[in-house]
């Protein structure tokens, strides 16, 4: 690295001040998408629509948490509310035009999400949580 990179990078770390994230903070960014899995799937239309694409941004915003359990709640969280959603897209566009079939595709869906988020969120509050600090974002070197 040259004089000139280690000069920047000296002057990034000095800019920034580590933030401290608490561990409640934490734990409740931590439970945000299996709330919203729980709520999308006790009123289906049109939350679920619109959770679809809310949980997308809830995803973003937690996966890089500077507290890395936040990340993994989040991440399992969504893979059962994507692999639960898009199994049921799939079936749907193949299936009878039925108000009775789809609500018991939307029962089948809750009955899978609501007590696996419903456990999720307990081990979220059994977890232990700590205070997490942010760090100095990387310089880029040309």
């Amino acid at each position: 690295m040259n004089q000139d990179a280690q000069t920047i990078r000296d002057e990034a770390d000095e800019e920034h001040t580590p933030t401290r994230i608490s561990g409640r903070s934490a734990r409740r960014a931590a439970s945000w998408f299996n709330w919203g899995n729980i709520i999308a799937m006790i009123v289906p239309l049109p939350l679920a629509i619109f959770w679809t694409g809310l949980s997308m941004l809830v995803y973003a915003l937690n996966r890089h948490h500077p507290n890395p359990k936040v990340g993994y709640y989040t991440q399992q969280a969504a893979y059962r509310f994507y692999a639960i959603a898009g199994t049921a897209v799939v079936i749907g566009t193949f299936a009878p035009p039925s108000l009775t079939f789809y609500l018991a595709l939307w029962a089948i869906a809750a009955v899978i999400i609501i007590p696996w988020s419903l456990y999720d969120l307990y081990r979220i509050k059994q977890d232990t949580w700590e205070d997490s600090f942010t760090e100095a974002p990387e310089t880029f070197e040309d």
